[in-house]
């Protein structure tokens, strides 16, 4: 991504060219515009919960559901 107030070409030639030299630029396919990088600016990073507790989150589960089962079946 080329920076808006930037030449393409100074860029293509400062950035691309010496990494590609046979590298082109397909004037068809060029835009101008801007990205927001929104997880940038608003993201919030929550703590992942530790697998223990994820894991007795999933037994409780499991025996809600066999209870449930046992209910069902048994009517």
């Amino acid at each position: 991504m080329v920076p808006l107030k930037e030449d393409i070409h100074e860029y293509f030639r400062r950035e691309v060219l010496p990494f590609v030299a046979d590298a082109w630029i397909d004037e068809s396919k060029t835009k101008i515009g801007y990205e927001i990088p929104f997880t940038r600016y608003f993201y919030k990073f929550t703590p992942l919960r530790h697998s223990s507790v994820i894991m007795e989150e999933i037994k409780a589960l499991e025996e809600r559901i066999r209870t449930r089962l046992v209910e069902v079946f048994s009517e």
